[in-house]
């Protein structure tokens, strides 16, 4: 599955979901994991209408996405889009929440994970 990250030099997340310009981009099974690249948002007349739908087209093809914050509409519109969102205690080392995410792939997934799985 794809899980984005909002970072800003790709190693933390450390980024507000609405505030983040770029998201660091993984792909994640329970054995392996491998950093698949960064989607930058673009800034257009789109973007400046609505900054949530711009992150959303950019991120539909992922299933969790981590941030340090994010405000109740848009992570209604992400769930609504079957985008996962996850907060962050923050700081946290991309490479160590792969990890944590593999291992809990590996044993006895939460029923919301299993879902987005399987999307």
């Amino acid at each position: 599955m794809k899980v984005a990250f909002a970072s800003s030099d790709n190693e933390t997340i450390d980024q507000h979901f609405g505030l983040a310009n770029k998201f660091a981009i993984w792909e994640i099974a329970s054995d392996q994991a491998s950093f698949s690249g960064v989607a930058e948002i673009e800034h257009t007349s789109d973007y400046e209408d609505d900054k949530i739908d711009a992150r959303l087209k950019m991120l539909g093809d992922c299933t969790i996405v981590y941030v340090t914050q994010i405000g109740g509409p848009a992570a209604a519109r992400l769930v609504a889009n079957k985008i996962h969102p996850v907060k962050s205690k923050g700081d946290e080392k991309i490479e160590e929440v792969v990890e944590k995410l593999q291992n809990v792939l590996n044993n006895n997934p939460p029923p919301w994970l299993r879902r987005v799985m399987q999307k």
